[in-house]
């Protein structure tokens, strides 16, 4: 077995373990929902719990290998050449709701090059696993992009950042302007699931600002790994730590990007 599929193996458990928790919690936090800074930015004992799961497998496997985890920072020796970029929930206001749109996201940069991706979705028992050179899988089968090459007749799907009510540059106009030139735009709440989503052709392109690497490295990998593309808004080439992403299935890619760059602001329309 090569390294790369070793680190899957154990990313996959780590993942389903952690959704067990979810599973677990789900329905059950009796209030215990904080906001941790930005109304809707909320974290639960929940949240704490997977993640505690996912750094326990991590470390007895790897204890060598550096972590960026969203409720516990940075830990570890950071200069190693392995960094696990940890989600325990993406989608925490869905989850708080019991909206069935959240997932356990779990991915590995190598040298600073999103290499491993899982991301797994309990409440729909839908596991997504990508590795560099070893292809993408939906529960063990297959998938791959879709083939929609005109943006007219494209899905897209997208999300808001926490810090929306506070900065013009918020995503509404994108909305908006792509909402009129498609077929339609799509807002789930969870980054991981957008990208696994793009991955396995439900959906055509996904863009977003105001992320962390923890949300999207996994499924970076997967889009990859299923024929799809990822970059900068502009085409330039994608930076995890930017804060924005466009990922599609690679045929309306130049035509998605465009837009983004001439969408006119709110303050033009009518």
């Amino acid at each position: 077995m090569t390294n790369l599929q070793i680190f899957l193996d154990i990313a996959t458990e780590a993942a389903l373990a952690a959704g067990a928790v979810l599973q677990g919690y789900l329905g059950k936090l009796e209030g215990a929902i904080i906001e941790k800074g930005r109304p809707g930015d909320l974290v639960t004992a929940a949240d704490k719990a997977s993640e505690a799961e996912i750094l326990s497998i991590l470390r007895r496997h790897f204890p060598q290998h550096s972590i960026l985890a969203e409720e516990s920072g940075k830990l570890g020796n950071q200069d190693n050449q392995y960094l696990w970029a940890i989600d325990p929930l993406d989608g925490t206001t869905n989850y708080a709701h019991q909206y069935p749109a959240f997932a356990v996201s779990i991915g590995l940069l190598v040298d600073g090059v999103p290499q491993v991706g899982v991301i797994y979705n309990p409440f729909h028992d839908e596991l997504f696993r990508a590795a560099t050179g070893l292809g993408a899988t939906r529960n063990r089968y297959s998938i791959q992009v879709s083939e929609i090459s005109d943006l007219s007749k494209s899905l897209l799907v997208t999300g808001f950042a926490y810090d929306r009510r506070e900065t013009s540059d918020n995503n509404y106009a994108e909305f908006c302007h792509l909402t009129h030139l498609t077929q339609g735009v799509r807002r789930s709440g969870s980054a991981a699931l957008d990208l696994a989503y793009v991955a396995c052709g439900r959906v055509d392109g996904y863009w977003e600002r105001g992320i962390s690497p923890w949300d999207v490295v996994a499924g970076v990998v997967l889009l990859q790994e299923a024929g799809g593309k990822v970059t900068a808004y502009d085409g330039s080439p994608f930076n995890i730590e930017s804060g924005r992403i466009l990922a599609t299935n690679g045929k309306i890619h130049d035509q998605l990007s465009h837009q983004l760059v001439v969408v006119p602001p709110l303050s033009m329309w009518k």
